[in-house]
């Protein structure tokens, strides 16, 4: 299949969307698939994406008002010529939002079926930002997903949510992990005395540091005798979280394999955002043998299995996240069974196994168009 991944984010942006496409895009070569990826450009401009496991196409791009690290697509043909040009069977619409909407749109124009990704919570996201418009991000994300052959949902909240708020033709589809790279033994002893030098108990967050995370939640675990807190990430929140969390380690962004090691270097994963889709990080954290605290809503929901690979806490409760962290740090028999039975869980949630997945769902999309062609 030749396929045309539309992303609004992709590498070296660090989040979810960008992550889950460039997997995307390497497991599709891997298969011998055709993708090409059309994404905006990055802060230091559209210059070849060296690193990239297919040609990927840049689009003009300004950064989001108060949030430079998000990129947004100006209107641009590139889209629909990228479309063209690279012949494509199927159109992937990685969190259709601006430059998704453009992708869906020239698919249309030209008759190839489009499978759209949800992966952003907007609702939840305008909730945060505006405090109202929860009505409005709804009726767009509608819009955007009702012309999709098929929309794919990262957990069965998502899916749930996007069925009751009118969206057609709504299947699941989970996000994969890289169960070789996040891993127990990359746990570094030489990292956990220097993050820890009184042999704290380790507690650990990744992710973006922004309003809608939340970490601000974490205030409670810095009170508590024995444990660091780590924080991994950067976004607009970061100046503020260090005058709310004192004490913690802000470690900046990080990747790769220095990643890997931070994750399995954690006692305690613990994650405080009320709004993800899915949560790859609290999938990683579980792979490299991590207990995780997360709230009791959206993805973690599918992910965590309460009082066996962690615990979950009512959303928005900085004691009830204080409270979990504060348990798993007096038992260590309690951490090593959850942490085991969370690599056991995921063991078999790797990219391979979730990219054939969405293999499937092309193959099914095209299949049903062929036969209304007929």
């Amino acid at each position: 299949m030749r396929v045309v991944i539309v992303t609004e984010s992709f590498p070296p942006d660090v989040n979810g969307v960008a992550h889950c496409a460039l997997q995307t895009a390497r497991h599709l070569v891997d298969r011998g698939h055709v993708p090409l990826v059309v994404a905006p450009a990055t802060a230091a401009g559209s210059g070849p994406d060296a690193t990239a496991p297919c040609p990927v196409v840049r689009v003009p791009s300004l950064p989001l008002p108060g949030y430079p690290q998000v990129r947004v697509a100006l209107p641009s043909r590139r889209v629909a010529a990228a479309i063209t040009a690279h012949r494509a069977d199927i159109v992937h619409l990685a969190s259709p939002f601006i430059l998704g909407v453009r992708g869906m749109a020239a698919a249309a124009r030209l008759g190839i079926p489009a499978v759209a990704v949800y992966q952003t919570d907007l609702a939840g996201y305008a909730r945060t930002y505006v405090g109202a418009g929860e009505a409005t991000a709804w009726r767009r994300i509608r819009s955007v997903h009702a012309a999709a052959d098929r929309t794919l949902a990262p957990s069965s909240v998502a899916l749930h949510d996007l069925e009751a708020h009118g969206v057609p033709r709504v299947r699941l589809w989970a996000r994969g992990v890289d169960t070789e790279r996040f891993r127990p033994d990359r746990r570094d002893e030489a990292m956990r005395r220097e993050l820890a030098p009184n042999g704290e108990l380790i507690v650990g967050y990744v992710g973006r540091l922004a309003p809608e995370k939340q970490v601000e939640l974490l205030a409670g675990v810095c009170g508590l005798d024995g444990v660091r807190l780590v924080i991994v990430g950067d976004g607009p929140s970061q100046v503020s979280l260090t005058e709310q969390l004192p004490g913690a380690v802000f470690l900046g962004r990080r990747t790769g394999d220095e990643l890997a090691r931070i994750f399995a270097s954690l006692d305690v994963f613990a994650h405080t955002g009320p709004f993800e889709t899915f949560c790859q990080t609290v999938q990683e954290a579980m792979a490299s043998g991590v207990p995780v605290v997360a709230p009791a809503a959206g993805g973690p929901l599918d992910l965590v299995a309460h009082g066996r690979t962690g615990l979950l806490v009512p959303p928005r409760d900085a004691d009830a996240v204080r409270d979990a962290v504060s348990a798993l740090a007096v038992d260590p028999g309690l951490r090593a069974a959850y942490g085991a039975a969370a690599r056991d869980m995921v063991e078999g949630r790797t990219w391979a196994a979730v990219g054939d997945q969405l293999i499937g769902h092309y193959g099914e999309v095209l299949a049903a168009r062929t036969v209304m062609a007929a």
